[in-house]
């Protein structure tokens, strides 16, 4: 039988209010509670922090705290990508960021779903839909990314937009809700 863990690592409906994934929750929270108190440590420091929690943290990644996420382990990090201060992450399925990607102050990469159906959505079931980011992106401050979109490589997303599509590659993507422009 498979858990509820199970079902939402595959971005099926799942319980969040099961035991494992709460007990995966407060071992964030309480990961997460070190991780924003590091700003006044070394980069070494705090890449060590990343290590303990993230995916993957490629060389010279940055996470500048106060950061925040759902459980940090289905995130993971290119070379050199950067996120700004006060970013949110909500990773019940994989969010992926490129190498040398920066991320503006601000920004949510919400993975998190529910479904449109009210009778399935009072049912308390969620699910997740994968992010990916890919290389030498720019999303400005404030921007938000919806649940299962794709950002293609050396694309650059305009500050306060509201992503709710795929963005190809090397596409400018602004507004909200986000209009491309080649």
């Amino acid at each position: 039988m498979r858990t509820e863990k199970d079902k939402m690592l595959a971005g099926e409906p799942y319980d969040a209010s099961a035991p494992e994934i709460q007990a995966d929750l407060e071992a964030t929270h309480r990961w997460l509670a070190r991780y924003n108190a590091s700003l006044g440590m070394s980069a070494s420091e705090r890449r060590a922090l990343l290590l303990e929690r993230l995916a993957a943290v490629g060389e010279g990644a940055v996470i500048r705290p106060p950061f925040h996420c759902d459980y940090g382990f289905n995130i993971r990090l290119g070379a050199g990508a950067f996120l700004n201060f006060n970013c949110v992450v909500l990773d019940v399925v994989e969010v992926t960021i490129g190498d040398r990607t920066q991320i503006g102050p601000g920004v949510q990469l919400l993975a998190a779903d529910h479904p449109r159906d009210p009778e399935r959505r009072a049912s308390g079931l969620e699910f997740g839909r994968p992010i990916r980011i890919g290389r030498n992106v720019w999303v400005g401050g404030g921007a938000i990314i919806l649940p299962g979109v794709s950002v293609g490589d050396d694309a650059l997303i305009g500050a306060g937009s509201v992503v709710t599509r795929d963005v190809p590659a090397g596409a400018t993507a602004f507004g909200n809700p986000a209009c491309m422009r080649a």
